[in-house]
């Protein structure tokens, strides 16, 4: 087989880098692991910044997005009891769009596959090789029979623990571990509030969101060695209810729960994001903790600028856009994961009962409630921070 690229993942970031290559006219094969029903069912986040939201009305795969998604001009901050609403639209001129992740999935696949495009699920023992040469291979086994991928480019979209990042040597990692995680349940229920809540509570952290009308996102901070067994549906009810509580008398929507996990926290990057004819996209080269819903926009953010890149290098025969890939990545990978590392320290609460380092969160609070500057950074930061090109060369 010859292509021009060659994508291992086919998560949001490799399927939609697959998208944009077509736009273009570059082909590629995109080669994933999973069979393609665990692919489209696997639930992660769902906040997309308006930035998200356009490039994927660029590629053609928004119409149920525009038709589902739920628009979110605001975001609710509580602490002390009360309640702080901050307008985004008025902050920033945007908003966000809450619609489940893999929904996207599910829109991309079908699109590449609409149009003929060549994606292989169920590839297994997926190995790259070349990648200092003209022309990288790729191999890999699929039904039992081995087969090989010849391609100009190799892009590694699969994730923290994939392949790729493995091959990238000499790079740095940097990693910070958070003393607590995020028990997380989805439940048949409607929101209780059509915006999504960040609570911060003297139990500890906790944030009402949604997936979509008739069902609801919920989180609250616990330790990272918890026993999801201590917590029967009954005590995260409880829970809940007591730490998303006002003074206004909010009442909790309960439903049956449909899903329950216990996610870790921690934030960590690869540097460089490339070696040679090997790129890095999405969590393959960078994670951030949840709080400031940041994942799949940075994965969103690195495709773009590939895309854009290996435009330039097929249309132009340019090398500086490919040679210059980390360094324009890196610029909002830093950036997202000082917000994401802002927002959870401001809003859990100290584990070692620190507090020095509670009463600073507090003032943060008070600070982003009181003061229009501190509301529009945070506003700034959560819809998305401009991009500084199109994602195509065209």
């Amino acid at each position: 087989m010859r292509t021009q690229v060659g994508i291992i993942g086919a998560g949001p970031a490799g399927l939609l880098l697959s998208q944009l290559l077509a736009s273009q006219g570059i082909d590629s094969v995109v080669l994933e692991v999973r069979d393609r029903d665990y692919v489209e069912h696997r639930v992660r986040a769902g906040v997309l910044e308006h930035g998200t939201v356009q490039t994927l009305r660029e590629a053609g795969v928004a119409d149920r997005l525009d038709a589902e998604g739920l628009v979110h001009e605001g975001l609710n901050i509580r602490f002390g009891a009360r309640t702080h609403r901050l307008d985004l639209h008025d902050l920033t001129g945007r908003g966000v769009t809450v619609y489940g992740q893999q929904e996207v999935v599910k829109d991309l696949i079908a699109a590449r596959l609409t149009a003929g495009g060549d994606v292989r699920f169920g590839a297994a023992d997926v190995t790259v090789h070349d990648i200092g040469g003209p022309r990288p291979r790729i191999t890999f086994v699929q039904d039992g029979h081995p087969d090989e991928v010849r391609c100009d480019f190799v892009v590694g979209a699969d994730g923290f623990h994939g392949i790729c990042r493995g091959l990238i040597a000499g790079r740095t990692e940097f990693e910070r571990s958070y003393p607590y995680a995020w028990l997380g349940i989805l439940a048949r229920t409607p929101p209780s509030c059509p915006e999504v809540i960040y609570a911060r509570h003297p139990n500890g952290f906790a944030l009402h969101s949604m997936r979509s009308p008739q069902v609801t996102r919920l989180y609250l901070q616990v330790a990272p060695d918890e026993d999801l067994a201590a917590w029967p549906d009954d005590r995260v009810w409880a829970e809940l209810q007591v730490r998303l509580g006002d003074d206004e008398g909010f009442t909790l929507s309960e439903g049956p729960v449909l899903d329950k996990n216990i996610t870790p926290m921690r934030s960590f990057v690869a540097t460089p994001m490339q070696r040679e004819r090997l790129f890095l996209v999405g969590d393959a080269a960078h994670i951030v903790p949840p709080t400031g819903a940041k994942g799949m926009n940075l994965a969103v953010a690195d495709v773009r600028l590939l895309a854009h890149a290996l435009g330039g290098h097929y249309a132009a025969g340019r090398a500086d856009l490919l040679a210059g890939y980390t360094e324009a990545a890196s610029r909002r990978v830093w950036r997202a994961t000082h917000f994401s590392w802002w927002m959870t320290s401001m809003l859990h609460k100290s584990p070692e009962g620190d507090l020095f380092d509670d009463r600073l969160a507090e003032t943060q609070l008070d600070w982003v409630a009181s003061s229009r500057s501190m509301a529009t950074a945070l506003a700034e930061n959560y819809t998305g921070l401009p991009y500084e090109q199109g994602w195509s060369y065209r």
